[in-house]
């Protein structure tokens, strides 16, 4: 976007040529509280087709107790901004209740999300007794039951991840009751709605609950307008939809593998107030009074992320030798210098700093997010490497939490306890790219580090995990397909299928789970639904470690084949001849493609595959298979 253009002016350029729109225009629809904005975006926005490359697509369905409003235009929105190229369809108005109770969801078959737009005339009755309170919570428990039912039908034809959310309870309900005892019981059976609510997601595997009621507490917008809901039953305002909308992309985001894994930081008036050249590790503003509270706070933000296994990086202009002392010996300092994955503290251009902590680190750089307090230097970052979500630091430090977390870059749908130890695991990772200097060649370091590679059945501790590798594993992702939770776990589940984990452990510690494969088992022939692998631990051969112990299964089972695809992606070239370097033959395509075009279909007999584990590899299964 250029600077001349307006927003708007620029979506429509992008539709018009068949492109997305680049990064920093989706960025403003992010983080833009104009409704109206918006609300233009997501209209202009339905016309977008992309040639070429194509992104992350998502299919959401949209179900609505009222009428839906400009909730449609707000969500493809926030889609867009995320990096989506969205398909939403909405259902007729009125057909709530039919749609969940029989899973007809939309009519071009089972979308990928469901949005439920909900408001508190689907619970309340349309004419109560202020004072019966009794009565009240009575219809509002039956009614709260009677969608619980319906939910739970749809879910059984169904395989999308549901979203509801909170509902807010009107004023008018509230302040209609006069008596304070009463309207305190009235308040805290709405507490109960809500909660409820919210607990869904513990009860189905397949429901993700958001808080838009929190959202509406901390925002500058009315929740309603009652002029609309009478005139067209439109009871939530553009402001609280729009709230709606971002938890709904951030559940998008988390769901198919657009969240960030690396948090870049710069130090000077963002994770301390002040410059260190200037007043030396003393003098910072850390703790104490405001502003050292606001940065204290956000130390203690940022390490509450670490926690739950978000990767930071140090990426600061400063004298390396000064930061290790601050980090080291201010006495207020949370994060200390082993709260780092990597560390690139110099004078060189940020953009490179993150380019070379990406390759310590093994990951690309789409998978960032940069928080800087400088214009220059994000505009210099963002220039340079687009991919990355660039945060601002920049005013009053007051903000700085609110900046780093609105966006939810860093939201999973489920913590895994690879999650939690990944810091860990990629510090350890820099540390093997230092031990490899040592070597004169890469066998010598392969076999130096003790590779151990255990196969496992997927089961109610990993089936998470294993999702969230088929969702966020981009280069060694063999056919593009994305098992969410709920198909892994039919799969797991099916005598007819495979579901496996790969885990890695080294001389350097254990990596985790950091691989699986969803397979068909035929009498005949077993076949390689999908195989991702995490880019961390390539080049080493696990992944034919992995193929040489399914060949061996597939044998014993008496399979005669095993076959394999690779479909091509932007990002997974580096799988590409994986297929033929473990032994496996190219199949004509069925489709009778051009001879220009690579075969995508590949078979080996599993005696051949068996063979292609490698020497310094030792495997490890554990038990739980069985052929039956």
């Amino acid at each position: 976007m250029s600077e001349s253009e307006t927003p708007l002016a620029a979506l429509r350029a992008a539709v018009r040529e068949h492109r997305m729109p680049d990064p920093p225009l989706r960025r403003t629809l992010l983080e833009s509280d104009d409704t109206a904005l918006a609300r233009q975006a997501g209209k202009a926005l339905k016309q977008l087709t992309v040639d070429g490359d194509q992104p992350r697509q998502v299919e959401v369905a949209l179900l609505a107790t009222c009428t839906i409003g400009s909730y449609e235009p707000l969500l493809r929105a926030q889609l867009v901004g995320a990096g989506f190229l969205p398909t939403l369809r909405a259902a007729d108005y009125g057909t709530f209740g039919m749609a969940l109770a029989t899973g007809r969801l939309a009519p071009e078959g089972d979308p990928q999300l469901v949005s439920l737009l909900m408001d508190a005339g689907y619970f309340l009755p349309g004419d109560w007794h202020a004072g019966d309170p009794d009565a009240l919570e009575k219809h509002v428990e039956a009614r709260l039951d009677e969608f619980r039912a319906q939910l739970a039908a749809c879910l059984e034809h169904t395989a999308a991840t549901v979203v509801v959310h909170t509902v807010p309870l009107p004023a008018q309900v509230r302040d209609g009751v006069i008596s304070l005892g009463a309207r305190a019981r009235v308040g805290r059976m709405w507490y109960r709605v809500n909660a409820a609510l919210l607990g869904l997601a513990e009860e189905h595997a397949q429901v993700v609950a958001v808080d838009l009621v929190g959202e509406l507490a901390e925002a500058a917008v009315p929740a309603r307008d009652a002029r609309l809901h009478r005139y067209g039953d439109m009871p939530h305002t553009d402001g609280a939809l729009l709230l709606l909308a971002r938890l709904v992309r951030r559940v998008a985001q988390a769901q198919l593998g657009l969240s960030r894994k690396v948090l870049a930081l710069d130090l000077d008036n963002t994770l301390w107030g002040g410059v260190l050249g200037e007043v030396g590790a003393q003098g910072v503003q850390l703790g104490g009074l405001y502003p050292g509270n606001c940065y204290l706070e956000l130390q203690r933000t940022v390490h509450r992320l670490r926690e739950q296994g978000v990767i930071l990086v140090l990426a600061s202009k400063n004298d390396a030798d000064a930061v290790e002392r601050a980090l080291t010996e201010h006495p207020d300092m949370v994060l200390r210098p082993d709260a780092f994955s990597a560390r690139v503290v110099n004078w060189s251009a940020k953009s490179g700093n993150l380019r070379q902590a990406s390759e310590a680190l093994s990951l690309s750089t789409e998978s960032f997010v940069f928080m800087d307090d400088s214009d220059f230097e994000r505009g210099q970052v963002g220039g340079e490497l687009p991919e990355v979500a660039v945060v601002s630091a920049a005013g009053d430090p007051a903000h700085l939490v609110d900046a780093l977390l609105r966006q939810g870059w860093f939201d999973v749908m489920e913590l895994t306890d690879t999650d939690r130890k990944r810091p860990e695991l990629y510090r350890k990772r820099a540390q093997r790219g230092d031990f490899s200097a040592g070597f004169g060649s890469s066998e010598e370091f392969l076999r130096a580090l003790e590779l151990s590679v255990e196969i496992a059945p997927a089961n109610e501790f990993t089936i998470g995990r294993i999702a969230q590798l088929a969702a966020r594993t981009n280069q060694f992702n063999l056919t593009g397909i994305r098992y969410d939770e709920a198909a892994t776990r039919r799969m797991s589940e099916d005598p007819g299928h495979l579901v496996l984990s790969v885990s890695v452990t080294d001389r350097f510690g254990d990596e985790g789970i950091v691989g699986a494969l969803w397979v068909e088992r035929g009498p005949d022939v077993w076949r390689v639904l999908n195989m991702v692998l995490s880019c961390r631990v390539l080049s080493r051969g696990v992944e034919n470690a992995a193929i040489g112990w399914l060949a061996g299964q597939a044998r014993e089972a008496g399979a005669t084949a095993v076959e394999g695809r690779y479909v091509r992606s932007p990002k997974n070239s580096v799988a590409a001849s994986f297929w033929t370097d473990a032994g496996f033959a190219p199949v004509a395509s069925p489709d009778g493609d051009s001879a220009e075009s690579a075969p995508t279909d590949f078979t080996v007999a599993p005696a051949t595959a068996a063979a292609v584990t490698p020497e310094w590899i030792a495997l490890n299964t554990r038990s739980g298979f069985s052929d039956e």
